[in-house]
């Protein structure tokens, strides 16, 4: 989820406040981990790509001029699916997956050597191979991304493949999983896209071994990419109970029919600006909605964001905007003139629902982003609400409907004077 909702929000700093919520230091970076999953299943001795050359020969150049271009500090595997089994049962076929290289530092002759050996053989088992595949990665930090190399969709139906993704998606371990489909059948394309979406990944159709071993080169270097993740923070049931948010993106989990509140701290003056997304990692019914609220101290409403929707959807947004008031307004009523702080209480929910069938557990993926603008940052007519405010607006647009009137009434004579000569 975090990697496409980034490219749906970018969080100002404009000289807010500091994070309540502070990331635990780190210490030294894991090392980005990439598992590659190729289809060696029987279809893969197609040639149809480019020059006559097969599906699986296209597929292991690629893979040896990715090899020697990986970066010494990623750590590479190669999980195969389809490889080992050639005969009719059902149950045996759709366990054919098996890890044909570690992922580790990778050792560029053993791991060309093992590619070498590889025929298609028999089924497409690609839900199994995408949980193997997700445990060979292992647990801890680090980026975690699976590259799935195929030419079908999946052979066995069960576990679903893109169900498998929503489940890996939900386990909370950051997973990215990018597919490359080598025929543009739509069936593929649709299996593998869901495959991609469910985890924040891409899908391309490659028919080209060189288009190929760009392509695979790219999403292994994409793993060496610095990644800034979201700040994990636990929501309350109320807001006396709930954590401090400074200005950054934060993520949380949030159950079916569950509230969730943070509190934000804003100075008079300031105005606060808050996203909100929930993630439907998860097959949910088909009607939906997304509600963020902004109480003050004592549980009064300031404002409110909705969204809502029908259909499939991967994520639902609102947002909400919030001015505080400069110290001796009016609206000022904290009580202190002293304190210009308040507490402005976030509280989520959402009407996602699903089928019994569905697992609960955990809650649909939650997304903060909060931001804090300063008044110096902004001119004092800056658009608050969607709306301009202070005079300058309202004499400019008495000036604008002054001018129009004049214009108007001196077309209307000269057109009533022409039609007089005619």
């Amino acid at each position: 989820m975090t990697a496409a909702l980034g490219g749906l929000l970018v969080v100002s700093v404009t000289g807010g406040l500091a994070p309540h919520a502070v990331a635990e230091s780190r210490g030294e970076p894991e090392p980005p981990r990439v598992n590659l999953v190729l289809d060696v299943s029987g279809s893969m001795n197609e040639r149809d790509m480019g020059g006559g050359e097969s599906r699986i020969a296209a597929a292991q150049r690629a893979f040896n001029e990715v090899i020697d271009a990986v970066p010494e500090e990623t750590h590479l595997g190669i999980r195969t699916l389809g490889a080992t089994y050639p005969g009719e049962d059902l149950e045996v076929g759709c366990r054919d997956s098996e890890q044909l290289y570690p992922v580790e530092s990778i050792d560029r002759t053993e791991a060309k050597t093992a590619v070498a050996t590889l025929r298609p053989t028999g089924w497409t088992p690609i839900g199994y191979a995408l949980r193997g595949a997700n445990e060979d990665l292992g647990e801890g930090g680090g980026s975690r991304r699976v590259v799935l190399i195929t030419d079908g969709e999946d052979s066995c139906g069960d576990p679903d493949p893109c169900l498998v993704a929503h489940e890996l998606a939900a386990s909370g371990t950051d997973l990215v999983v990018d597919t490359l489909g080598l025929t543009r059948d739509d069936a593929v394309r649709e299996q593998l896209s869901c495959i991609a979406e469910a985890t924040g990944g891409t899908y391309t159709a490659v028919q080209d071994a060189d288009q190929l071993a760009e392509k695979v080169e790219q999403l292994v270097r994409r793993a060496d990419l610095p990644v800034e993740n979201p700040t994990a923070v636990d929501g309350a049931e109320e807001c006396r109970d709930a954590p401090w948010l400074g200005v950054g993106v934060y993520e949380d989990r949030e159950e079916f029919g569950e509230h969730r509140a943070y509190r934000v701290p804003v100075r008079a003056g300031q105005e606060l600006r808050v996203a909100a997304s929930v993630a439907a990692d998860r097959q949910v019914n088909r009607d939906y909605g997304v509600l963020l609220r902004a109480l003050d101290e004592d549980g009064r409403e300031l404002t409110r964001g909705t969204g809502a929707g029908t259909g499939r959807t991967d994520v639902l947004s609102t947002g909400l905007r919030w001015p505080v008031q400069e110290p001796g307004d009016d609206a000022d009523d904290s009580g202190d003139a002293g304190e210009d702080r308040r507490t402005v209480c976030l509280v989520l929910s959402h009407s996602f629902s699903a089928p019994d069938s569905v697992v609960r557990t955990p809650g649909l993926p939650v997304e903060l982003a909060v931001d804090v603008v300063s008044a110096a940052d902004e001119s004092p007519d800056a658009a608050a609400f969607g709306l301009a405010r202070g005079w300058a607006p309202v004499l400019f647009l008495a000036g604008v409907g002054l001018l129009a009137g004049l214009l108007g009434g001196v077309l209307r004579r000269a057109v009533t004077a022409l039609r007089g000569t005619a």
